[in-house]
């Protein structure tokens, strides 16, 4: 019998086991077999981790190298990306059940991402100011913030590390990377490329583990200075609460319950088509899934018609096969959620037009589901499904339609389908939303910042301004008289 794969911590330059010893299991979500064991952190991992980061910040090899340096680290940490990423994409979908072709695909992807900071290292500048005193010279620098504790869920690792961890190390910071407990095998693998790459040690550590020991420890270690968050708002709450006994700058990108609006001049098929990627893309395990589609009552049936067609040959089935479009849940806790959602969508007057039960196959394999609802008071409306469920109501105005899309706590993504250009500008104008995409839906890029308003969080991640972020601003006065400083009791 094949021994399982065991992935240890990756901790100052070096790969070790955890502390304590704690080792866990990783279940294959397409079989529901374990396939492999990972080590844990500890209280104890955690102290070394955080001060490795501190050491390495002011360690002359890392301090001390130009910025056009370290971005020449990023360029090559993006090759190696490139290169593994098909072996990268095989163990997260063997860990989480995404399909290969997305794994593989985004793990390459991410390259651009540390591509895009690599280029942005030498051009973090600061400026002379135009002061009012005379024989005054001041000007800014922007410096490292610090040691950056980012906490990564297993939905989308690579992209999800890349969009602070390229930004931070191009700022000059150190980082230490908590992969979830769920699915961390990529990104334990990953840590082989930090090495490899050429990072001194302790400019980035990889850990993982469960909250007590080491997500707790982590977030509230006196030397963190910023926490970079992605996950769900409860899980934010605890972090927001730990930060306060550091004083860490936190940023947090969370859950949403994102609107596709659907007007009746649209490209029907194309909007079909969207909403089948909002939601049934990534086995709907996507933050920014589209799970609430809203459809110009004219087009309704004619809308829901086209997805039953076009869902008709979707194959559910193996992650790593190259036919499979939708694959298994990570979990069998997101089944039982999307269960008891259904119950209730029902029990509230929703009508199941296809799937709504878990396939009886081995591993967490959930049927793809659409809801049609009467009103915004369905269950499957308002609660964040992480699975493939969609639900669709219909409205009758445009202000309608608007107000139901902007009736959430979240803020995340918004999708609006229209061949009107004046609509399409009005509509994505007023919906309450960090990302607005206008007849496409879930397309990303390095170059675009990505975040949400109200219970999604705050802060942004990608983009040009990102990088700042990662960066305190230091100002420093000289004196250019050659005259002593005068009285000492006044302001000058």
């Amino acid at each position: 019998m094949d021994q399982k794969p065991h992935y240890q911590l990756f901790i100052d330059g070096e790969f070790i086991d955890g502390a304590q010893g704690q080792t866990m299991s990783s279940e294959n979500p397409a079989t529901g077999t374990h396939w492999a064991t990972f080590a844990c952190a500890a209280p104890d991992d955690v102290d070394r981790a955080i001060s490795a980061a501190r050491r390495a910040l002011n360690d002359p090899t890392w301090r001390d190298m130009t910025q056009t340096q370290r971005g020449k680290l990023l360029y090559r940490l993006a090759e190696l990306i490139e290169e593994h990423a098909e072996q990268i994409g095989r163990i997260e979908t063997t860990d989480s059940g995404k399909l290969l072709a997305e794994t593989a695909a985004q793990s390459a992807y991410v390259g651009d991402y540390y591509r895009y900071y690599a280029g942005l290292a030498d051009k973090i500048e600061g400026a002379v100011l135009p002061i009012d005193k005379p024989d005054m010279h001041a000007f800014t620098q922007r410096e490292p913030i610090g040691v950056v504790v980012a906490i990564v869920p297993w939905n989308a690792q690579m992209f999800l590390t890349a969009t602070k961890l390229g930004p931070a190390l191009a700022a000059g910071c150190a980082v230490v990377l908590k992969a979830s407990e769920i699915a961390p095998a990529p990104l334990l693998e990953f840590a082989r490329l930090i090495e490899e790459a050429g990072f001194p040690p302790g400019v980035v550590s990889v850990l993982t583990g469960d909250a007590e020991n080491c997500a707790i420890p982590l977030t509230r270690h006196p030397d963190v200075d910023r926490i970079a968050f992605t996950g769900g708002p409860e899980t934010a709450r605890h972090v927001v609460r730990n930060s306060a006994e550091n004083f860490a700058v936190t940023s947090l990108e969370l859950g949403g319950k994102s609107p596709m609006v659907v007007f009746d001049d649209a490209d029907l098929d194309g909007a079909a088509n969207g909403l089948i990627a909002g939601n049934f893309g990534a086995s709907g395990q996507s933050c920014v899934a589209g799970s609430r589609g809203l459809v110009h009552r004219p087009v309704f049936e004619k809308i829901i018609s086209l997805i039953e067609t076009k869902m008709e040959g979707v194959t559910v089935g193996d992650p790593l096969a190259p036919d499979t479009q939708i694959g298994p849940l990570c979990t069998s806790a997101q089944i039982q959620k999307i269960e008891v959602a259904l119950n209730a969508a029902h029990s509230g007057g929703a009508r199941i037009r296809f799937g709504g039960s878990r396939l009886d196959r081995a591993g967490n394999y959930m049927a793809p589901t659409l809801v049609e609802c009467p009103n915004a008071d369905i269950e499957t409306l308002k609660v964040e499904m992480f699975g493939p469920v969609m639900s669709l109501i219909p409205f009758d105005t445009e202000e309608e339609a608007i107000a139901i899309a902007n009736e959430t706590p979240y803020g995340l993504g918004a999708g609006v389908f229209t061949q009107n250009v004046a609509r399409a500008h009005r509509v994505s104008g007023r919906l309450k939303a960090g990302i607005c995409w206008v007849n496409t839906y879930r397309a990303v890029s390095p170059i675009a910042p990505f975040g949400g308003f109200n219970q999604s969080g705050y802060g942004r991640e990608a983009g040009i301004d990102v990088v700042y972020d990662y960066t305190r601003t230091k100002t420093t006065w000289i004196n250019t008289s050659d005259a002593a400083m005068a009285n000492p009791f006044t302001m000058r």
